[in-house]
């Protein structure tokens, strides 16, 4: 009996081995293409992506000015300048702000002018080209526009404030309101994004939601809190992480609109890196702030995306 069974279970492993050793066989022979197709990218990440990385840190442990074919091995020197340089502390200070300032006001700002614009009135598609028509400017364009906006002797801007009876300050020169009017040219450049960004998710929203909580009683800022807001999590999370990487990334509005002045009120990290690395000649102190900078990056979108993944709901 025993050997009855043992000869029936080794019937039945014979099919399952053969099918398995098949499935090994198309998948070695598959290999082949499967290397085929992926190469090209794998070589193009490896060459413009991965390989910069790597040469960027080798180039925080050099003393070099991009002009020497010599490069001097320092170690960690350039990183402990950088965290005893009062400036480079003042600078990460200013990136900080104009990254909460920033993703804060185009993301509240694109949620309010979607909720306006998903609304059955006249003139929706006007208005949302309107709104979206400054992101697709050229930065440089937006900052002279608004250098001449500004301009406290014959901006728009002076002008509206000299027939209110006030007078216009020095908003790019002043060491405190250089920083406000920066922040202020990049929401109003890129709020159109997050407004279309927000508008398609508030358009995915079943309506029979809304009309259930309608029939039970609920009001405009309970249907918005209990329905608007978690239904857009997702989205929410997305913008946050794609404006914060933005926001650490922006170089050309502040260097048309204040060149980082007044007395750096408006260096933020991408353009002290650029100030060392082209201004100064210093390649290896710039490449350890591209490494702080790249490590920030990689430390807050990481949090974000954790705590989005416990409060975010994707059903």
């Amino acid at each position: 009996m025993k050997v009855l069974e043992r000869t029936e279970t080794a019937t039945r492993a014979r099919p399952l081995a053969g099918a398995r050793l098949e499935r090994l066989r198309q998948a070695i022979d598959e290999w082949p293409l499967f290397w085929l197709l992926v190469a090209p990218n794998l070589i193009l990440l490896g060459v413009f992506t991965y390989w910069p990385l790597v040469y960027n840190a080798y180039l925080s442990l050099m003393q070099w000015d991009l002009i020497s074919p010599v490069k001097i091995f320092v170690g960690l020197e350039n990183y402990r300048f950088l965290l005893e340089d009062s400036e480079f502390r003042e600078v990460v200070r200013n990136t900080v702000v104009f990254t909460l300032g920033t993703v804060g006001g185009t993301m509240l700002l694109g949620l309010a002018f979607a909720l306006l614009l998903d609304q059955p009135l006249r003139g929706l598609a006007l208005a949302r080209g309107v709104v979206f028509a400054p992101y697709v400017l050229s930065g440089a364009a937006v900052a002279v526009f608004w250098v001449n906006m500004l301009n406290p002797r014959f901006g728009l801007v002076a002008q509206v404030a000299s027939w209110l009876g006030t007078v216009s300050p020095d908003w790019l020169n002043h060491p405190r309101l250089a920083m406000v009017a920066v922040i202020l040219v990049y929401v109003w450049k890129n709020v159109g994004f997050s407004t279309i960004v927000y508008l398609a998710g508030l358009q995915r929203i079943p309506q029979e939601l809304y009309e259930a909580a309608t029939v039970d009683g609920a009001g405009v800022w309970q249907r918005f809190r209990s329905i608007t807001l978690p239904q857009l999590g997702p989205i929410t999370l997305f913008l946050l992480v794609v404006s914060t990487i933005a926001s650490f990334q922006a170089f050309d509005l502040i260097r048309v609109l204040t060149n980082g002045g007044p007395v750096n009120a408006t260096t933020t990290l991408l353009f002290y890196i650029w100030e060392q690395g082209f201004v100064a000649f210093n390649a290896g102190r710039a490449a350890a702030a591209a490494v702080v900078l790249f490590a920030l990056l990689a430390v807050i979108s990481w949090l974000q995306v954790r705590l989005g993944e416990r409060r975010v709901s994707y059903d």
